[in-house]
């Protein structure tokens, strides 16, 4: 991922795309409000690129020196109270919390240790129970530990009856160590600016910013940022389910959790159990070729959405009457809040990138969530020039809170990402080429990009790389694998789900006919009947099974 973060225009704000947050699937919540918790000591002063020690295959219960980690006991006991649960109107009173010892650096284990956030949902029917279901809700900072508490009704039923569902925050995310960089004021003075659409002067602010973030998480995390990759929280997943008692690893793994998820499979193929991967990622993708592709994807949701406003939702729609200009009235009207912001009660001002960001978030979800919202988001906006909708979907997208603070979730994301490997600066052809396909595939969302958004590389200035690189995972030795892909997903296009499938050596393809990011939770009965056959009884539909 790069880690340029506001200086790209509109919703060039991720790179390898594994779905920033989750708006609408079953991990859509809010990360934890830990960020004052500043993780390990300060780096040193000197912000130099270093190359991550390439980590040899831990050997799991089987080291000596890992031993003491999975032979450990999990003390659970009801959770403390959590003023967001209220606030969301989630029942936690059922829900227990605990902590997993895990190592900061699995080659030297017994010098740092790191404590990992745990929730458990118990399984309703005890004498009929599987064992847990380990969840990720995608990110990469996504909390798992927020997933099950303020996503419970998603795995009611026979999930929850015959599993315990444990949701963890990954290292460097929520409550597990978070990665902290940029404090409140900062994010919300930065998120308020435009960034400029003269390449070069674009280039300028971009590269301030990016040294400044960096120099603030090393100052804050430094400690912390060569062991928060994904390989090192495949490893920790492995240690808890030694230390919840499950022979294999039941897992439900949305968006970036594929990832983790896939990560898992190639590191211990004989431990990985049932596996669920919905909204996928795939690892051997070009991290460029997945920027196009997701950028084309959020285009082609935001015309459905825009025709779908005009066509069905004709009396509350700003749109006008043509569904084929809609997507084009709205995107320029967005365009022109760089020169007129929106007003909003808490006397913030919602520019264009900020909207745009508001939109975005919009459109992880479907005609029946997410879209009747921004109906009313862009109709307040254009007829009462007010922004207060749209910055509520920024905020939920950025994960700010109603106090005005943030969640670590942006910095856990870089982090993560950077550690996970660097793509290199592409070449100038490269980049033409990838100009030239957002402009024909993404014109409204990427209007103004321009090559020199991408002459550098990948993470550029990041000082820590990952030997990472983009590779087929075949899992050999592993269980079947059920892999789920949504025909209108944005944030991870449907090709990335096929591409995941076909290099596992056993797996099998599951289709959501439909719009949005993510099947689990959509309320789609066919998926959910689905996913629960395969995870409680292994079986796997029927391939080619598709749902509408």
């Amino acid at each position: 991922m790069n880690i340029n973060r506001a200086a790209r225009p509109r919703v060039l704000l991720t790179a390898l795309a594994a779905g920033t947050l989750l708006l609408t699937s079953a991990c859509d919540d809010n990360t934890t409000t830990a960020q004052d918790k500043a993780a390990g000591s300060p780096a040193s002063a000197a912000a130099t690129t270093a190359t991550a020690t390439p980590t040899p295959k831990p050997t799991g219960a089987d080291d000596p020196a890992l031993k003491p980690f999975y032979a450990q006991q999990i003390t659970w006991a009801p959770c403390p109270p959590d003023p967001k649960a209220a606030d969301a109107k989630a029942d936690v009173s059922a829900m227990l919390c605990g902590k997993l010892h895990v190592p900061l650096d699995y080659t030297d284990p017994a010098k740092d240790a790191l404590d990992l956030a745990l929730v458990k949902y118990p399984a309703t029917k005890p004498d009929q129970r599987i064992g847990s279901l380990v969840v990720n809700p995608g990110g990469p900072g996504g909390s798992g530990v927020e997933m099950v508490k303020y996503g419970a009704k998603d795995f009611a039923g026979t999930l929850h009856s015959r599993f315990d569902v444990v949701g963890f925050d990954p290292r460097g995310t929520g409550a597990s160590s978070p990665i902290t960089c940029l404090d409140d004021k900062r994010r919300d003075a930065e998120a308020q600016v435009d960034s400029p659409l003269d390449p070069a002067a674009r280039k300028a602010q971009s590269d301030q910013q990016n040294a400044e973030f960096i120099a603030a998480c090393q100052a804050k995390s430094g400690k912390l940022l060569a062991f928060v990759g994904t390989r090192n929280s495949a490893r920790d997943m492995d240690v808890l389910r030694a230390a919840v008692g499950d022979k294999k690893l039941n897992y439900l793994g949305v968006s970036y959790g594929t990832y983790l998820g896939s990560l898992y499979a190639e590191e211990f193929p004989k431990n990985a159990g049932r596996l669920v991967l919905d909204g996928a990622v795939d690892p051997a993708a070009d991290e460029l070729d997945s920027v196009v592709k997701q950028q084309a994807g959020f285009e082609k949701s935001f015309e459905r959405f825009a025709a779908d406003c005009v066509d069905n939702h004709a009396a509350e729609c700003p749109l006008g009457k043509d569904s084929g200009q809609a997507a084009k009235k709205a995107a320029d009207f967005l365009d022109g809040l760089r020169d007129h912001p929106l007003p909003t009660k808490d006397g913030r001002k919602v520019g264009s990138d900020l909207a745009w960001t508001g939109v975005r978030g919009a459109l992880y979800g479907d005609e029946n969530s997410t879209w009747q919202y921004l109906r009313v988001a862009l109709s307040v906006a254009m007829k009462n020039d007010k922004g207060d909708v749209l910055l509520a979907f920024a905020d939920d997208y950025d994960e700010r809170d109603e106090n005005g603070h943030y969640s670590p979730m942006e910095e856990a994301h870089a982090a993560i990402s950077c550690a996970d490997g660097s793509a290199p600066a592409p070449t100038a052809e490269r980049a033409q080429q990838a100009v030239k396909q957002l402009q024909e595939q993404a014109p409204l969302l990427t209007k103004g990009v321009d090559v020199q958004d991408f002459t550098e590389s990948s993470c550029n200035g990041w000082p820590f790389r990952s030997p990472e690189k983009p590779h087929t995972i075949r899992a050999e030795g592993a269980d079947p694998i059920l892999v789920v892909g949504s025909t209108g997903d944005p944030a991870t296009p449907y090709a990335a789900a096929e591409a995941l499938a076909k290099g596992f050596a056993g797996a099998t393809l599951l289709t959501r006919v439909g719009e949005g990011h993510g099947a689990f939770g959509k309320g789609n009965a066919c998926i959910d009947q689905a996913l629960e056959a395969y995870l409680t009884a292994g079986t796997m539909p029927a391939a080619g099974t598709r749902c509408t």
